[in-house]
């Protein structure tokens, strides 16, 4: 009999959140770790998901989580840190990864799925957040033992509620005119988030996805330039997209290091000399047709506009909203 027991690690963000709803909708019992429970109350819309306050650092604690559990899915990341030097990046990636495989192991998980990042490499990534994803898939490679593991590699997600369209959204509100944009020729292929949640789904019970990495990206490949300016004509505000060169984006992105909540860093613009684009298509692998990014911008933003967390959280586990 199949073990419907799954705990995701990251399930409070904006993948996990779809994730999880997808699953409680279609009768799986999910555990999601959160620093404060509490402050989830969304969840409790959800009959079988139970959020709880765990320190997934703490290897005893994460150990405890993950027991019993047939799935554990990794969404754990983070796009900057505290400081510039890595540290940030190795504690959630790799420091992070090397004590989930072990939990696993100990608690008789029978799976792992771990959600990378494209062009993730520990030896040729040119970015922390790259290297320390890249770092994190040699640890399951080579310690997961008996545990079977999956890896999944997307491009940018995009979706409702996103840090990505409504990110850059924000920005053209806030800045009249000519909008300057560093690494505007760096490439993507923006994959929706329910084709992520898909792709997961599919591979938590697939014995054929055992030990196989996944790229996972859209049909469709767009300079960033290109992103920016089709988000601009979504919202309807009309900005002339500036392209920076290469000296003058690193210096916008040494500034903007320093601002609040870090809109823009270093480690962001090492990321972007990489296309995010991919070379094996995983969803076809999968089976799974990628929604457009094109026709999906604009449903994107006004669902953000006219929809709280907690009506995405019931759509998502197939609960209408009036």
């Amino acid at each position: 009999m199949l073990n419907r027991e799954i705990c995701v690690l990251g399930g409070t963000g904006f993948l996990g959140s779809r994730l999880v709803s997808s699953l409680a909708g279609s009768g799986y019992t999910v555990r999601v770790a959160s620093r404060n429970a509490a402050n989830h109350r969304h969840l409790k819309v959800l009959p079988t998901v139970s959020a709880r306050t765990c320190d997934i650092q703490n290897p005893d604690a994460l150990r405890s989580l993950v027991a019993g559990s047939s799935v554990v899915v990794n969404l754990v990341g983070i796009l900057n840190e505290k400081d510039r030097k890595g540290a940030g990046f190795r504690k959630a990636h790799t420091d992070l990864c090397a004590k989930l495989v072990d939990a696993c192991r100990q608690g008789q998980v029978a799976r792992l799925v771990q959600v990378s990042a494209l062009k993730a490499s520990a030896s040729n990534g040119p970015s922390h957040y790259l290297r320390t994803k890249g770092e994190a898939e040699d640890i399951i490679k080579a310690q997961s033992g008996e545990l079977s593991w999956t890896i999944l590699q997307p491009s940018v997600i995009f979706g409702p509620g996103d840090a990505f369209i409504n990110r850059f959204a924000e920005l053209l509100r806030r800045i009249p005119g000519v909008f300057p944009l560093a690494k505007p020729n760096a490439l993507f292929a923006p994959v929706h988030v329910d084709d992520v949640v898909l792709a997961i789904r599919r591979v938590m019970h697939d014995k054929a996805s055992n030990g196989v990495t996944y790229q996972v990206y859209g049909a469709e490949v767009y300079s960033l330039r290109e992103i920016v300016q089709r988000i601009s004509r979504a919202t309807e505000l009309h900005r002339y997209v500036l392209g920076l060169p290469d000296w003058l984006a690193r210096a916008q992105a040494r500034l903007m290091e320093f601002l609040p909540g870090k809109p823009f860093s270093m480690d962001n613009y090492r990321s972007l000399s990489v296309p995010s684009v991919g070379t094996d298509d995983g969803l076809a692998n999968l089976g799974i047709e990628p929604r457009s990014f094109d026709l999906n911008v604009d449903s994107c933003i006004d669902q953000i506009r006219s929809r709280t967390p907690h009506d995405i959280h019931r759509r998502s586990a197939g609960r209408q909203t009036g």
